[in-house]
């Protein structure tokens, strides 16, 4: 049970601090500040909490690098759905918060869907949106597997090395979709924007949550077979 409650409180801490910046400093092509600022805010959130959780919980924070354990043989079936919903109820919590931080505060939400996911930088296409956070997730479950692997020698930078990948597939990939590479992340604001009549994020979820869950398992598949003896 101490690690579900990890896994939520790390996922609580990544939506609200995370998405919360998004808010704050907007996320748009003339902004670019707040492109580095929101990348910033997700990377540190992930090594913040990697030296804080790591030790319980492994410090997934998010259902498409529980996959990728999963898939590897790092976690077992139980502990694969307990951390899944871990993860989505710390989302929703922290995307809650959220509203009731900026609602109750009258801060203006320069996102104008409580830092959630959406396709306007690929002009609302589907199949731009799923390829962007397949290539994303792909390349932070790569860097997740290689550098939590035993035979990587200076495990102790691991939390450093992947909060600061988060940044740069962020970096990349937020004027595309806000860069998901997480259904937890995603699920949890869309759920929630809901309340503030934004239908958007939820319309296009599936696409947050079937991306990252795509391109972790392949990176599950590729790091199997790239450290592979035969």
């Amino acid at each position: 049970m101490k690690k579900y409650i990890a896994e939520f409180i790390g996922t609580l801490t990544l939506t609200t601090l995370g998405c919360g910046t998004a808010m704050l400093v907007g996320c748009d092509a003339a902004n670019g500040s707040g492109y580095l600022l929101t990348a910033l805010a997700f990377g540190l959130s992930i090594v913040a909490m990697a030296y804080s959780i790591g030790n319980i919980s492994g410090c997934h924070i998010n259902p498409a690098v529980s996959l990728a354990v999963f898939m590897s043989g790092g976690l077992k079936g139980k502990d694969f759905v307990g951390y899944v919903i871990a993860q989505l109820a710390g989302a929703l919590t922290g995307a809650l918060l959220l509203l009731g931080v900026f609602g109750l505060g009258g801060v203006p939400d320069q996102t104008g869907g409580l830092g959630s996911n959406g396709l306007a930088g690929v002009n609302g296409s589907f199949v731009a949106g799923l390829i962007v956070e397949c290539l994303l997730t792909f390349i932070f479950v790569l860097t997740i597997l290689g550098v939590t692997s035993s035979k990587f020698r200076h495990g102790s930078l691991a939390g450093l090395v992947i909060g600061l990948t988060l940044t740069f597939v962020h970096i990349f990939g937020i004027g595309l979709t806000g860069t998901s590479v997480n259904p937890a992340r995603s699920f949890g604001p869309a759920l929630v924007a809901i309340f503030t009549g934004n239908l958007a994020p939820i319309a296009s979820l599936w696409v947050f949550i079937v991306g990252p869950l795509v391109g972790a398992a392949l990176a599950a598949i590729t790091y199997g077979a790239l450290e592979s003896d035969e």
